[in-house]
């Protein structure tokens, strides 16, 4: 076995000048032109600055990452108790400075400007694609710094939201990258923001000239762009809301019972990502029953706790609500929740299932309630407030996860940079009763243990798991992964030969594959610690899949540099997992060879099991103009079962069972 810390060290790799971000499409990622494979880095014959905020101390974190290495299991893990503050202890890891710093920190270095090939961690960043389209108007321009005008203004906000955006702020106020405020930028100059966007720096900047990704005029426009005042996005309350909520089949009009012949609970709802749309397929037969146009880019899909209503959000805040017990299963209410946005769910309370739903926001930073039949928008509540532990003021937290509880009437809602949980009772929106747990920061996605009691998500740029007890209200622990960047999506539960009971993570930024301990009353001595961990195909990993009636745990590489990684999953099988610190074996299945797509390099994402459990699907994601498919596989045999492939299957990405879904089963 690989302590954490080790994983982490070996495993860091540098990722191929494809600056493939998750949230820009394959289209972009697959045109861009590579950066000169033989081009050295600038040699370092100065003396080097001290590591710059929103930067990564590669060279000099190799000693304590060596250190780290050698300390055990138990110790890298001690950091785990019940708060998280600026007091707690925390083994740190090779990871973006401006994750690990404070907002003051940040702001105080300037960055070191060095020529690189990005990370895979640094490429997944959400991109703000439909604010890249919001038209605002040109500030004008304070002496001594060039004017823009508006077409320049307009194409240079496209690239900042679509690029520059998830890791700056949409105000450039700051997140995981530094701050990009004009009192910042205009003491920099010019000179040094067209250096820095060109070559970028080694730990957290992606080098957008050398890479092909911009041209040299797009370099200086974005030079210019960061001297004027940041462009402001509307606002989206209510009057918006209201104005774009549409019934389109009132609930009065709809069935009392399910009018056709789909098995819905074996049914998939999968996002046509580029296209605009979700696809219906039937999972015994593979037929695609409907094809449906919704938001762009949809991101998730859930159910209603009654498994009759599918909600679809796209990453342009429209929400979609599909009645799945129609003849012909249609949108039967829909409404824009902001400008961009991630997250839906509905609520899941014994007693008031289908009762509610609710959305969360990248802009502007707030979610809101609405009513479970119709999608009327009831109570929006803004994120805007104070970061948990430096109790400063942050003007755009984004909505990142949420989840429902099946304890309590109340959703969990994560608020992405101030690093808070919120509790949300949705018994009297009347007198809303929000509990706030202070957890971490870039708060992420996650998923429920088996049990359905604790809530295990990711603050994924600070490299640790946040455990709450959804029964008592509260935070159970925070844990170092150890690893580059966990990104679970909902994780993945089973029960280890030695350890008991656990959930897994994979990491953006390296290979491990993290084991977190879930059974507090079996197994007290590993709850809420990693009790193992191993290293699976690379680093670019999104998604971990298991289900009940599997021995195997499936983990991806869609974003690893390396067409045959990113075009595999790492398969182990849970029965012969050792408990003594070796690693266990690797089964690896080339999905894209399995569906024989010629054209392009198909990237593999996001394993989806059917009901049963006995089948597991993947998306083998081309670009738009190029053919996609999903690949069945056989989960007792580990062969290809069958190949779906239509034309209208374009850029399928994320794929949602709906039994799976409604009953939070992974």
């Amino acid at each position: 076995m690989k302590t954490p810390a080790q994983t982490a060290r070996t495993s860091l790799l540098a990722s191929a000048a494809l600056a493939l971000v998750f949230g820009t499409g394959m289209a972009m990622a697959q045109t861009a032109a590579p950066a000169p494979a033989e081009t050295p880095a600038p040699a370092a014959t100065a003396t080097p600055a001290a590591p710059a905020a929103g930067e990564a101390a590669n060279t000099d974190a190799a000693p304590a990452a060596d250190a780290a290495g050698t300390a055990t299991a138990a110790e890298l893990n001690s950091v785990t108790g019940p708060i998280a503050g600026p007091d707690t202890p925390v083994e740190e890891l090779p990871r973006s400075q401006g994750a690990a710093q404070t907002t003051a920190e940040q702001a105080a270095t300037k960055s070191e400007v060095v020529d690189h090939t990005s990370k895979p961690q640094d490429q997944y960043e959400p991109a703000l694609t439909t604010l890249a389209q919001e038209q605002v108007p040109v500030p004008g321009a304070p002496e001594g710094v060039p004017a823009m005008t508006q077409a320049e203004f307009d194409e240079a906000n496209t690239i900042y939201f679509e690029r520059c955006a998830g890791c700056h702020g949409v105000l450039r106020k700051g997140a995981t990258g530094k701050a990009l405020t004009p009192d910042l930028t205009r003491e920099l100059g010019f000179d040094y923001l067209h250096s820095f966007i060109t070559y970028g720096s080694p730990a957290g900047m992606p080098n957008w000239g050398t890479s092909g990704q911009m041209t040299d005029q797009q370099v200086t426009l974005m030079a210019n762009y960061l001297l004027q005042d940041p462009a402001s996005p509307p606002e989206w309350g209510m009057p918006e809301m209201k104005e774009s909520w549409k019934v389109l089949v009132a609930p009065e009009d709809r069935p009392t019972e399910k009018m056709n012949d789909w098995d819905l609970e074996n049914l998939f709802s999968v996002t046509l990502r580029d296209a605009g749309q979700i696809a219906l397929i039937d999972g015994g037969s593979y037929e695609i029953r409907k094809v449906i146009d919704t938001g762009y880019a949809v991101h998730i899909s859930r159910m209603s706790a009654s498994g009759r209503y599918l909600m679809v959000i796209g990453r342009d805040a429209k929400v979609d609500m599909i009645d799945l017990w129609m003849e012909d299963p249609s949108i039967v209410a829909t409404i824009k929740i902001g400008a961009e946005a991630r997250s839906v769910e509905t609520s899941k309370m014994e007693g008031w299932e289908d009762k509610y739903a609710i959305a969360g926001a990248y802009w502007p930073p707030q979610y809101v309630i609405m009513d479970g039949a119709t999608l009327e928008p009831l109570k929006i509540v803004s994120t805007r407030g104070m970061i948990y532990d430096e109790q400063t003021y942050h003007p755009e937290p984004r909505v990142a996860a949420i989840l429902s509880s099946h304890y309590r009437p109340e959703f969990l809602v994560n608020i992405k940079e101030t690093g808070k949980i919120q509790l949300v009772d949705y018994t009297d929106l009347k007198n809303l009763k929000i509990t706030e747990i202070e957890t971490e920061r870039f708060l992420h996605d996650g998923g429920l243990d088996s049990t359905k009691r604790y809530f295990i998500t990711a603050a994924n740029a600070r490299g640790k798991l946040v455990v709450v007890d959804t029964k008592e209200g509260k935070l159970a622990a925070i844990t170092e992964t150890g690893g580059e960047t966990p990104h679970p999506g909902r994780g993945a539960n089973f029960v280890h030969p030695t350890f008991g009971p656990v959930w897994a993570t994979s990491h953006l930024g390296d290979e491990s594959v993290a084991l977190i301990g879930t059974d507090p009353e079996g197994h007290a001595d590993g709850a809420w610690k990693i009790v193992d961990s191993f290293p699976a195909l690379g680093g670019g990993s999104l998604f971990v899949k298991t289900h009940p009636n599997s021995k195997y745990l499936y983990v991806d590489a869609t974003l690893n540099p390396d067409a045959a990684t990113s075009g595999s999953v790492a398969v182990f099988d849970i029965s012969k997992m050792p408990g003594d610190g070796s690693d266990p074996e690797i089964i690896t299945l080339n999905i894209a060879e399995m569906a024989e797509i010629a054209e392009g390099q198909p990237r593999v994402v996001q394993g989806e099991f059917n009901k049963e459990g006995t089948e597991i699907w993947f998306s083998v994601w081309n670009g738009a103009d190029q053919e996609s498919a999903i690949v069945v596989i056989d989960d007792k045999t580990l062969e290809v079962k069958h190949v779906i492939k239509d034309e209208r299957l374009v850029t399928p990405t994320g794929k949602f069972n709906v039994y799976n879904t409604q009953n939070d089963v992974y």
